[in-house]
């Protein structure tokens, strides 16, 4: 069985992760239509998969030869795609950040419950063949996490402009997925955080660096579970490529019971027990395109409806929130003690 799907933008990862994927999966998947901002780079594309180009989403998702979309960025249009997807019944497979605060996130997690469409949001932290990894070994050799450090540190740049009436500050997109990248690997949801943030001036409201201190211990047992310390940051000029890309730090630290794993994504993985160093060689591994678009095809495809991805968004988004509150006040913040989903 074909899903007959439609790409709404072409991000970032359209080369290197997406284009392939679908290329390899032709037995599943049939692009049947493509919406871009940039006209041209959208004939291109739908003529490689023998697609027609479309003008705007709403026509595109209004489309009865369609199932699905594939929203692959979100342009200028935010989560609007999402909403049109949801008015046509159509299920959703989300590989771009959304732009919503709060409210946007309910507003899109209650539209898709009505609609009862499949909802997936890409997580390719979670299924790079590192992560599944380490998973394994913290189940088989290394034991709980217990220290998780994670840093991501990208060129600065302006602030977007809000998107119908909806804009998540420019470091934050970049905490919301190491927020989950954190929440996976520890397989627990936190009870506390900590949140700093660094202002560009004392007159603007943008930050160029935060970070936050989430505790996963239990509410009555603080300081007894894993703690992770994750930060973002856009201080580097972008003009400046050397200095961002000197010494980067491992994209992941995790100190365990009886271990410690450093990841470098997709597949960069060593870690050291009592025996010494060892050198994990996940290049085979299948690529995590392919392993998300699988996926994606089950969940449409078979009776269980997916649709849990946006619940994880909208943790997420709390968590970080959470973190915004903590900054402001000067306190530690209660997670559980925000306002319900």
């Amino acid at each position: 069985m074909k899903i007959r799907v439609g790409l709404i933008g072409l991000g970032d990862a359209w080369e290197s992760r997406h284009r392939s994927a679908l290329l390899g999966m032709a037995d599943r998947f049939e692009v049947r239509a493509v919406c871009c901002d940039v006209a041209r780079r959208a004939e291109q594309v739908a003529r490689e998969f023998g697609a027609v180009p479309t003008d705007g989403f709403r026509s595109l998702a209004s489309r009865r030869d369609l199932d699905a979309i594939l929203m692959f960025s979100s342009g200028w249009f935010g989560p609007l795609p999402i909403l049109a997807a949801c008015d046509a019944g159509k299920a959703v497979y989300c590989a771009s950040g959304i732009d919503v605060d709060m409210a946007g996130a309910q507003e899109i997690r209650r539209r898709v419950e009505q609609a009862g469409i499949a909802f997936m949001f890409e997580f390719p932290r979670r299924h790079a063949p590192a992560t599944l990894r380490l998973k394994e070994l913290i189940a088989t050799r290394l034991g709980p996490a217990r220290l998780l450090f994670c840093h991501v540190r990208m060129p600065s740049a302006t602030a977007p402009a809000p998107r119908n009436g909806h804009c998540v500050p420019d470091v934050t997109r970049g905490l919301l997925d190491l927020v989950d990248w954190c929440r996976y690997v520890v397989g627990a949801e936190p009870s506390s955080v900590f949140g700093v943030r660094h202002r560009v001036d004392a007159t603007s409201d943008r930050s160029d660096y935060q970070m936050m201190s989430l505790d996963f211990s239990p509410p009555d047992a603080a300081g007894s579970g894993a703690v992770a310390q994750i930060s973002c940051g856009r201080y580097m000029p972008s003009n400046w490529p050397e200095a961002i890309t000197f010494r980067p730090p491992a994209a992941l630290q995790v100190a365990c019971e009886k271990g410690i794993a450093f990841i470098d994504l997709p597949t960069g993985l060593v870690w050291f027990d009592e025996a010494g160093r060892h050198m994990e060689s996940l290049e085979n591994e299948r690529p995590v395109g392919d392993q998300l678009l699988r996926q994606f095809y089950r969940s449409i495809t078979s009776l269980l409806r997916k649709t849990g991805d946006i619940e994880d968004v909208y943790r997420d988004l709390r968590i970080v929130a959470g973190a915004t509150q903590s900054f402001e006040q000067g306190v530690r913040v209660d997670l559980n003690s925000l306002d319900p989903a």
